[in-house]
């Protein structure tokens, strides 16, 4: 391993390589508002292709598990900010 490389890796200004990526994105869909989309059924034919019995039966029921466990946070935080 190259120890100047991770060091220069750990090291990196990562708020600034988070907004670049935030900029590629936003640009990309700008120009195709179908990138996201297409990007998202890249990754589901890579995850098959990995695993191909994805989603199973258990994975779709954690999947909604945890949709309902946001919701229900989400529905929580609207009405503790509604009160103030």
């Amino acid at each position: 391993m190259d120890e100047r490389a991770i060091r220069e890796f750990v090291n990196r200004r990562w708020h600034e390589v988070a907004a670049a990526k935030t900029a590629f994105w936003a640009g990309r869909f700008a120009e195709d508002r179908q990138v996201s989309w297409r990007a998202a059924q890249a990754l589901l034919q890579h995850v098959r292709r990995v695993q191909p019995a994805f989603p199973d039966d258990r994975g779709r029921d954690a999947d909604l598990d945890g949709h309902l466990l946001l919701r229900a946070r989400l529905d929580r935080a609207a009405h503790a900010f509604a009160r103030r």
